[in-house]
């Protein structure tokens, strides 16, 4: 029981969590980085097949198709780079995230398909997600310049003291 008891301290036991948490991070950065591996194969399969056939009509859905799948590969890098500033920092960087948000709202605007315009909600709703992205951005980005940075350890237990 004095075993277990010690177990669940809270050095032991924030330790067990900093060290869970690391691995965790590197597998699911090992997982993305092999899917993407995996998709940037097949995304440049599809081109070649694409450019080796004369009569693909680039200038409609294909070429959609094709950036939506580019602009996709490029968030899934950006979430590694979000996994791999958190492996270093110990931290999750609110800036990147951000920015990996206003990509994928960017990416969103780009590839809407035809007949989109006639929606207005969407078309509202995705501009109000990106005044929200980067008001947001603009106001962590303006924090972050004054204060000096956060934290960049593991999550440590500090005794409280009576004075």
């Amino acid at each position: 029981m004095t075993r277990l008891r010690r177990f669940f301290e809270d050095n032991t036991y924030l330790n067990l969590v900093d060290r869970s948490e690391q691995a965790l991070a590197k597998v699911l950065g090992l997982v993305l980085l092999v899917v993407m591996a995996a998709a940037t194969i097949q995304l440049i399969g599809t081109v070649i097949l694409a450019l080796s056939q004369p009569g693909t009509p680039w200038l409609a859905s294909k070429l959609n198709l094709v950036l939506g799948d580019l602009l996709t590969l490029l968030i899934a890098g950006e979430v590694l780079q979000n996994i791999i500033s958190y492996l270093r920092r110990h931290v999750v960087q609110i800036e990147l995230v951000l920015l990996t948000a206003m990509t994928a709202v960017a990416r969103k605007v780009i590839v809407l398909p035809p007949g989109s315009e006639n929606k207005p909600q969407l078309l509202a709703g995705l501009g109000i997600a990106v005044l929200a992205l980067a008001a947001a951005f603009w106001l962590m980005r303006s924090l972050n310049l004054r204060r000096p940075g956060a934290r960049t350890g593991p999550a440590r237990w500090i005794r409280d003291r009576d004075p």
